[in-house]
């Protein structure tokens, strides 16, 4: 009842500075609560900013209210007042503007469009206390759970058939891994060290093709990964090959606990972060799997190619908003092999910067040792970031 009060006091609100022309958004809890998020507490106030040199405009205009005088430090100006039961605090940050800020989205609510500050800017913000992060951390873990229904269906249509017209048969892609095992897992096989005798998980390992070459040279290997198409490929792939691979058909983060502290190193490479909605959440599953000491090696996409640039030939534009923190829609990554790929399930992603990927690792007790930006090697990309491999060490927390 009260979240829907406070949605219902942030549309009377929003509506209010809009008939104005004054930039804003809201932020802390009533932003939280306007994108979905619940809190097991009782939640009474409104947090607005608005554009810095209007905040005197906008104070004239809540009279009605009966607002505190307009208080000033050096970094802000703001005022309160009580709306109801609710308390209200509108803010103005100074030389700074409002639309700039590249974390504000639109939730629609009641046919209006309200401007809020992404939950994601406050998953990253050391000033936001820890019950507010439990609360969205709980809010993104639901919304995950409906996302990889999606996305799991997405991956378990015709996926073996895509990853036959990609690299052949079992039987002819595995001549290619035995012949040089290591150049499989280039660019990032050098940090593997000697992996004879090691345990270690691919985690959504999708094909098998990786592991397979591990397992060749000397390690226990174990696959993650919810497609069973994928499954029937790497299964095929490691039996051509004569060795064992180990492969778990289910959700990363659903994985039961009897594997953690199991691994000496954990990877994930290309094309796999931005199926999770909270990296905390996938990180803190990665350093329970890790025994202590052991490495987590994440070969990626770069986000200035996923998320800033678009390329054609020698053509290339700044298209994106790096900072974006939206949900898109896409083909599933097979689908250009795939004749009829209009009937394919779409799939659901949240791409990351860089920032938020390093952070979000560091905080779940995994100490980032190496960080490599690797090129596009394409003569017409020389100078753009195409890919980058993290090396993280779990560390124990005093």
């Amino acid at each position: 009842m009260n979240e829907r009060s406070i949605k219902e006091s942030c549309c009377e609100l929003a509506e209010k500075l809009e008939s104005m022309k004054i930039p804003y958004y809201f932020d802390k809890e009533s932003s939280a609560i306007l994108q979905g998020v619940t809190f097991p507490k009782y939640i009474n106030i409104i947090t607005i900013y608005v554009q810095w040199d209007l905040i005197q405009d906008v104070y004239d205009q809540f009279q009605s209210f009966s607002p505190s005088p307009i208080i000033k430090d050096m970094r802000v100006s703001y005022f309160q007042f009580y709306m109801g039961d609710l308390f209200v605090e509108i803010k103005a940050m100074h030389n700074t503007t409002i639309r700039t800020n590249p974390y504000l989205i639109t939730v629609e609510l009641n046919n209006r469009s309200i401007s809020c500050l992404s939950i994601y800017a406050m998953i990253f913000d050391v000033l936001v206390d820890n019950d507010m992060k439990t609360a969205i951390h709980q809010y993104l873990n639901k919304k995950q759970e409906n996302m990889n229904e999606q996305n799991q269906l997405a991956w378990n249509q015709n996926q073996f058939e895509a990853l036959v017209k990609r690299y052949g048969r079992p039987e002819e892609r595995v001549e290619k891994i035995k012949n040089n095992p290591s150049w499989t897992l280039h660019p990032f096989y050098k940090y593997f060290g000697d992996v004879q005798g090691k345990n270690i998980v691919h985690l959504l390992g999708s094909n098998g093709i990786k592991a397979t070459a591990l397992s060749i040279l000397g390690a226990d290997v174990t696959v993650i990964d919810f497609s069973k198409e994928n499954e029937q490929y790497a299964r095929l792939l490691a039996e051509e090959s004569g060795q064992s691979v180990k492969y778990i058909n289910q959700d990363l983060l659903q994985v039961n606990d009897d594997l953690n502290g199991t691994f000496d190193i954990a990877f994930m490479e290309l094309g796999v972060l931005h199926y999770f909605l909270d990296l905390h959440m996938l990180f803190k599953k990665v350093s329970s799997l890790l025994k202590q000491g052991g490495l987590f090696i994440l070969h990626e996409f770069h986000p200035v190619s996923t998320k800033l640039i678009t390329s054609k030939g020698k053509k290339h534009k700044v298209t994106g908003n790096y900072f974006n923190p939206s949900i898109i829609e896409s083909d599933v990554a097979f689908a250009k092999l795939i004749d009829e790929k209009d009937q394919l399930q779409k799939v659901y992603h949240r791409k990351w910067t860089l920032g938020e990927i390093i952070t979000a690792m560091a905080s779940e007790q995994l100490q980032v040792q190496i960080l490599e930006e690797e090129p596009n090697h394409k003569l017409d990309d020389i100078g753009i970031p195409k890919t980058f491999t993290a090396v993280a060490k779990k560390i124990k927390l005093d």
